[in-house]
This record gives structure tokens, C-alpha cells and sequence, in this order.
């Protein structure tokens, strides 16, 4: 099935409804052609699921790239339609329903008390709307409830974080890494982040320390991406960032557990090859796809300091990529954000104040200030989401 296809349908089916009124027999034929392609969709997929990332149109975890820039994609996302899914029963009528619901809203006719409780009363087989984060806990979920009264759609990281399991998984059985999969995470949790009109940062808590590669490489991704977003980057850029953040770790996937958890202080040995993770990352990333190279700088570089200091060692001064001292800045906050085997989380604030006080010598002070700035700006749009564990 050509998704680019029903997609392109759906568009030409809201336009025409401008033109013709209910009943006419030209609306009546265009509606039964991009319903026929819906069938013929739902025939290969009983569950398809559609994200509109502005730029962009995510079909289940895969980018419709013939639809890249597409202006209906902005259209629907401008709407508050981020996430789009269909339910195999899905009837005629369900789907008349729901093109009558968006062509209001794209009309700015849509009934003020059409509440999104009342909508998915009324289609029950066609959810769609802007996507709120699901918390595991209960203070979570009743944290979030007050914070997202309005979306639509319940949205947690548990596949992302099978994703990014399956990841680490491969790269260790092959030395491969599943480039697609990385951009999937990438873009999920760009949508998780972008839920309502003001940003949120859904960020993982760590329940067990094992968990820390998983959680902390997502964790870095999110605040990598809100960090370019912040200093005006461009959309296609934020994910690019993102994607450099979420592998900026992946040479520990290689360091023994016992070394990556062991609660005391490190032995020079130990130390050592703890440090390798950088060398280690950057070669499995730049192996596996060419295209990573930015994404290989920054597994390497992302413990440089500014003065110097840090590792690898560099045999010459030189400057970092700009990636680097982003994701430089995202690492340390959640690094010590999170309870580790040696030492318990610190404050935010404590986090905050600390990125101050090394501005200038361990972080560039144009990204500190920004991080900090941004931070702070976000004060109570933080979503700690508990590890989901998916059966």
C-alpha cells in the first residue's frame, strides 16, 4: 500500500469539502476513493498510525520521505493533529465523522465545547489530537493529567527504550548499528516533547542502576534537542542533534557491568577502560554509517572540556563541534540528575549552579547560559516518567 497515497487522498478530500456541500455527488465520490484506500490500508495494517512533525510525516516508526516538506503535514500539526490512528473496524461512517471534525478545525469552525474527552466519545475508532506523556506512577499520572488536560492521546517511552535496548543488542552481536531505529527514537521523542504549544521535557527516572545506559542516552537526547531548539536550530538540525546525543554513549554498551555500576572509586585500570567508551563509540558509529559523522564526532569528543581538559586527549588544541558542547552540557545535567551506585542525584538548582561555576572552563559559556536559561525557563514542564517496563 502506498501510504503517500492515502495521505495525499485525505488532503485532496478536505480541500474538495470547501467546495462542495454535504450530499453533493463530487464530494460524495472523493470521500468513497480515499475511504477505498483507507481499507485498502487497513487490509495490510489493522492498527496505522501516522505522526505530523511539521516538516515531516512519521508512518509508525518510518518517514514517508516523498512527503517531506509536505505542506499538509504542517497543516494538520498547526491543528493540533500530531498523532493520527485508525482502528481496523473503522467504518464509513466513522471516517465521514472524522473528516467533517478536522475540515471544522481547518475551517476554524470547530465547536468550542468539542472537547477531546467528547471526540474520542464519538469516534471511538479514529483517535487523533495533540500527545501527552503517560507517566507510570500514579503521582505521575495525576501530575501530568493537570498539566495536559487537553491531549488526546496517551504516550509513554516504552518503545522507545525497547528500541534503543534493541540497539545496544545488535550493535554488541554485530557491531551494526540500526541507523532507522535511532531516527524512530529520535523523532517519538520529538513528538513526546511537543505534546501541547509549550514544550515539555519527558525525561526517565532510573528505578534500576543497569537501566542508566538506556535511560541516560534518552534523557540526553531530549534535552540535547530542546537545548538546539532554544538557540533557534532548524527542525531537521534539533533531530540531527538528537540523534548524536541518543548514540553519544554508545561505546559503554562494551564496558563490563561490574565497571559501569561498581560503587566505589575506580582503579586506574577500570578508569581506563571506562574512558575507552568515547573511542570505543565514535568507531562503532563512523563504521556503521558514513552518514554519522557528526554523530561519531560527538561520541568522541562530548568529555572535552573547554580549557582542555577531560578525554580523550588530544595531541592538538582544537576546537569541539558545536554538537559536542551541547550534548557536553545535557550529559553532566542528567549524569547528575540521576542516582548513582557512588553517589546519590543532586537538585536541579545544585545542577544548575555548578554549570555556572564551570562556564568558561569545563562548558562553552554561550551554551551554559542557554542551558541554564532554557532550564530554568522549563521549571515545572520537566514530566519524570518512571522506566516502563513493556511485558
Amino acid at each position: 500500500m502506498d501510504v503517500s497515497r492515502f495521505l495525499t487522498s485525505l488532503a485532496q478530500t478536505l480541500s474538495t469539502m470547501s467546495l462542495y456541500k454535504p450530499g453533493h455527488p463530487a464530494r460524495e465520490r472523493v470521500v468513497d476513493r480515499t475511504f477505498s484506500l483507507l481499507q485498502d490500508l487497513l487490509t495490510e495494517n489493522p492498527r496505522p498510525e501516522f505522526s505530523f512533525l511539521g516538516d515531516e510525516v512519521v508512518y509508525g516508526r518510518t518517514s514517508v520521505r516523498e512527503l517531506r516538506d509536505w505542506d499538509w503535514s504542517r497543516r494538520f500539526a498547526a491543528m493540533g493533529i500530531q498523532r493520527l490512528e485508525f482502528d481496523a473496524a473503522t467504518t464509513r461512517d466513522d471516517f465521514v465523522e472524522f473528516l467533517e471534525d478536522v475540515y471544522a478545525r481547518a475551517s476554524n469552525n470547530a465547536d468550542s465545547s468539542d472537547t477531546s474527552e467528547a471526540r474520542t466519545t464519538r469516534v471511538r475508532r479514529i483517535r487523533f489530537g495533540a500527545i501527552g506523556i503517560k507517566s507510570e506512577s500514579e503521582a505521575g499520572r495525576k501530575a501530568l493529567d493537570q498539566e495536559i488536560a487537553t491531549a488526546t492521546i496517551a504516550y509513554h517511552l516504552g518503545e522507545e527504550i525497547d528500541a534503543v535496548r534493541y540497539m545496544h543488542e545488535e550493535v554488541l552481536k554485530s557491531g551494526g548499528l540500526p541507523l532507522l531505529e535511532a531516527e524512530a527514537v529520535v523523532r517519538s521523542l520529538s513528538v513526546a516533547m511537543h505534546g501541547e504549544s509549550d514544550m515539555m521535557l519527558p525525561l526517565l527516572m532510573l528505578k534500576e542502576f543497569d537501566q542508566y545506559t538506556t535511560t541516560h542516552c534518552l534523557n540526553v537526547s531530549v534535552l540535547t534537542m530542546a537545548l538546539a531548539e532554544h538557540l533557534g536550530l532548524s527542525a531537521r538540525d534539533v533531530r540531527t542533534f538528537g540523534v548524536a546525543g541518543l548514540l553519544h554513549d554508545l561505546g559503554k554498551v562494551r564496558i563490563p557491568m561490574e565497571i559501569l555500576n561498581k560503587p566505589g572509586k575506580l582503579s586506574d585500570e577500570e578508569r581506563t577502560v571506562m574512558q575507552n567508551h568515547t573511542v570505543e563509540g565514535a568507531r562503532l558509529i563512523i563504521t556503521s554509517d558514513r552518514e554519522l559523522d557528526m554523530a561519531a564526532a560527538v561520541a568522541y569528543e562530548h568529555h572535552i572540556m573547554l580549557n582542555g581538559g577531560g578525554y580523550p586527549k588530544r595531541h592538538y588544541q582544537r576546537d569541539v563541534h558545536k554538537a559536542s558542547t551541547l550534548v557536553h552540557v545535557c550529559d553532566v545535567y542528567d549524569a547528575l540528575r540521576t542516582n548513582r551506585p557512588y553517589r546519590a542525584a543532586w537538585e536541579a538548582e545544585k545542577v544548575l549552579k555548578y554549570i555556572e561555576e564551570k562556564s568558561g572552563s569545563e562548558f562553552e559559556p554561550d551554551i551554559a547560559a542557554k542551558f541554564v536559561e532554557m532550564m530554568r525557563k522549563l521549571e515545572g514542564r520537566v514530566a519524570s516518567i518512571e522506566y516502563p517496563v513493556n511485558g
